[in-house]
């Protein structure tokens, strides 16, 4: 009872640290903090439909008009969505894993970032006499990592994996065809 009036309050746990080379600890952070782009992806994984409906080949056909190229199109891209996004990102790993000089240049940039964001844990970073803002580091980091980008063909990277996605996305929801209570669904009435 006598020390219950000393106690502190509870902090919040810190980032997890992991040790390093001889024994020295290192802070990790959170590769994906609990925020928006962390709830999406939950949401995304929620709606996920069965691959196998998505890739059964006996629901492939030409569709007969282009009323009915349109009624698939907007239906399959709207039940679908959640697979095409998966799609996407399976899209972006392929293409990382195929360019070994766009790693290089993904792990330069985050490794700058990475060292920035220990740097500011640590002290502010001066130069030429003015202390730099995190988000001028972060634009620093993005500048000494462009060439390697450059380099790497970054930009043909992403138009690559944009239209690939494009195509994919656009034959798999022209072709699936609608079950008979789907298409139903979504009458287009004549104007």
């Amino acid at each position: 009872m006598a020390g219950r009036g000393s106690e502190r309050p509870a902090t919040p746990p810190a980032a997890p640290e992991r040790a390093g080379p001889l024994g020295t600890k290192v802070s990790v952070p959170a590769l994906l903090p609990q925020g928006p782009a962390a709830q999406w992806l939950q949401q995304r994984r929620a709606t996920l439909r069965p691959w196998g409906t998505f890739a059964d080949q006996r629901r492939f056909g030409k569709p007969r008009d282009l009323g009915e190229l349109s009624r698939r199109l907007a239906r399959n891209v709207e039940y679908f969505q959640s697979n095409y996004v998966f799609v996407f990102l399976g899209l972006i790993l392929y293409c990382l894993i195929t360019s070994p000089l766009l790693l290089v240049a993904l792990a330069v940039f985050f490794g700058a970032c990475y060292l920035i964001y220990l740097r500011t844990q640590q002290s502010r970073l001066v130069l030429f006499g003015r202390e730099l803002s995190t988000a001028h580091q972060y634009g620093l980091a993005g500048g000494v990592s462009f060439p390697f980008f450059w380099l790497a063909g970054a930009g043909s990277a992403v138009f690559w994996v944009l239209g690939a996605t494009l195509v994919v996305i656009g034959s798999h929801a022209a072709f699936h065809e609608l079950e008979s209570g789907e298409a139903d669904e979504l009458q287009m009435e004549p104007v």
